[in-house]
């Protein structure tokens, strides 16, 4: 998570949920996320400070619509997922959170996820040290 410049909470861990897809991985670990970002806007909020923009980034098309459609966008793979998952169509629907898609190659949490070296390694160490 982001505030601007440099990351002040940032999580990498395994998923508790098996799954059976890409789409399914990513939506299982942005439900997971959305907890630590959700408390933050509000907490934030409480403090005075108006959040403008709340964008959960991801690098999956598929994911992105199955959280702004829900069940609708869902194909024959995933018409499976427990409902639980689909909180975060509900978050959307209210405005708490937004979607962006991202490319997978700008995503920082590659820094965590995959052995980067040289200059990506530095681009994404700068980028969540704040520099």
């Amino acid at each position: 998570m982001t505030m601007g410049l440099g990351l002040p909470i940032n999580v990498s861990r395994k998923q508790k949920l098996n799954t059976q897809s890409s789409t399914e991985s990513e939506l299982v670990g942005a439900d997971n996320a959305s907890v630590m970002i959700l408390w933050t806007k509000l907490f934030m909020e409480v403090q005075g400070h108006q959040i403008e923009k709340n964008i959960l980034c991801q690098d999956n098309k598929s994911t992105i619509l199955l959280k702004t459609n829900g069940r609708k966008s869902a194909g024959k793979y995933s018409q499976v997922l427990n409902i639980g998952c689909f909180f975060l169509t509900d978050q959307v629907e209210l405005g708490n959170l937004s979607n962006e898609h991202y490319p997978a190659d700008e995503m920082w949490g590659n820094f965590y996820s995959k052995p980067l070296q040289g200059e990506e390694f530095c681009h994404f160490g700068g980028d969540i040290m704040g520099e």
